[in-house]
């Protein structure tokens, strides 16, 4: 662990333009969990806030899947920015909690909205959804794809287990949804971007019996070893590292000092992570999104997530600089200096 957080591993650095945010959505599961529902766990509601910053967060119900949440913002993003679904040529989904290993959900949600485009996953965990959008910006700035469907949704309350009191508290369940249009122009699109993993810090947040390195079993379910197992001392340590350094090279690459940014969309894992990043860089308070109190963490739809919240609430729009940046297992992380 110490090699992790003493010999980072580096980002690979790149930049896409031509396109901007045609439409924007989100979702969320109606089911709202307090702290306080979680004290017959064990889990302290006011030791949940002082060491996380969540309050609540949503779980879905037994009928409902990460299509669905994935779904659901597509459409709000879809009709935001009025257009035909037809003329979407690409779906690219971020997600580690897919409705099955085969096919991928992208498909589901595909056929869904009755797209006729290729759909795909990406798989990064936290990280889903920069991977997802970054992977989406090349298509765009290559000329292959002109309007191009970006989702990040997870259904976390299905791969965390509800008996372990100190990780069960973290985690929501949502999704958002982005539409990149092509413009053509220069001034708009990811003016930079950072992707980057350390697989060294595979084992300090994963799912052991979930594929085919461990097939599910009886023994192994009464293990546990099905649901979600994190060293979260260890990957917050990790985080509070990455973010900062991730976030200040990534906008020294777009040539703009940190001033010049509108509004920092990090995921929201931890609010201590966030103030820590922040404080770190000298943001002013009122550039952080942060919605992670009402939704705890929810992995590749956090980011989108906020983001929306921000563009409705008026914080953001067309032209807007902003920052966005996801890390988590894998270890995986992605940034991007984005103009809307």
């Amino acid at each position: 662990m110490s090699e992790i957080l003493t010999s980072p591993r580096h980002s690979r650095f790149g930049r896409a333009v031509g396109f901007r945010l045609a439409g924007i959505g989100s979702h969320v599961p109606a089911s709202v969990v307090t702290n306080a529902d979680l004290a017959h766990l064990g889990c302290d509601p006011q030791w949940i806030v002082e060491r996380s910053g969540i309050h609540q967060r949503r779980h879905a119900t037994p009928d409902i899947a990460t299509s669905d949440l994935a779904t659901a913002a597509a459409r709000e993003a879809i009709a935001m920015a009025g257009i035909d679904p037809a003329a979407i040529d690409l779906l690219v989904l971020g997600t580690f909690t897919p409705d099955m290993c085969i096919p991928s959900t992208a498909c589901i949600v595909q056929e869904a909205l009755g797209l006729d485009a290729p759909a795909m996953d990406v798989t990064a965990a936290c990280a889903g959804f920069a991977y997802a959008l970054v992977t989406a910006a090349q298509f765009l700035a290559a000329g292959t794809s002109h309007l191009v469907l970006v989702v990040g949704a997870d259904t976390n309350s299905r791969v965390v287990d509800p008996a372990d009191i100190k990780t069960w508290p973290l985690f929501g369940d949502g999704a958002g949804a982005v539409l990149l249009e092509a413009t053509g122009g220069p001034d708009r699109g990811l003016l930079a971007s950072a992707l980057g993993s350390d697989g060294r810090g595979a084992g300090l947040l994963a799912c052991p019996m979930s594929g085919s390195r461990q097939p599910i079993t009886a023994e192994g379910a009464t293990r546990r070893e099905q649901f979600m197992q994190m060293d979260g001392r260890a990957v917050f340590k990790w985080a509070i590292r990455l973010v900062e350094e991730n976030v200040r090279q990534v906008v020294e690459r777009a040539g703009l000092p940190l001033e010049a940014i509108d509004l920092f969309v990090l995921h929201q894992a931890n609010a201590r992570i966030i103030e820590g990043a922040r404080a770190a860089l000298g943001i002013p308070a009122e550039k952080m999104a942060i919605n992670l109190d009402r939704y705890g963490n929810t992995s590749s739809g956090s980011i989108p997530l906020a983001l929306d919240e921000a563009w409705r609430a008026g914080r953001v729009g067309p032209g807007s600089t902003v920052v966005v940046c996801g890390f988590g297992g894998g270890l995986a992380w992605g940034s991007a200096v984005w103009r809307l």
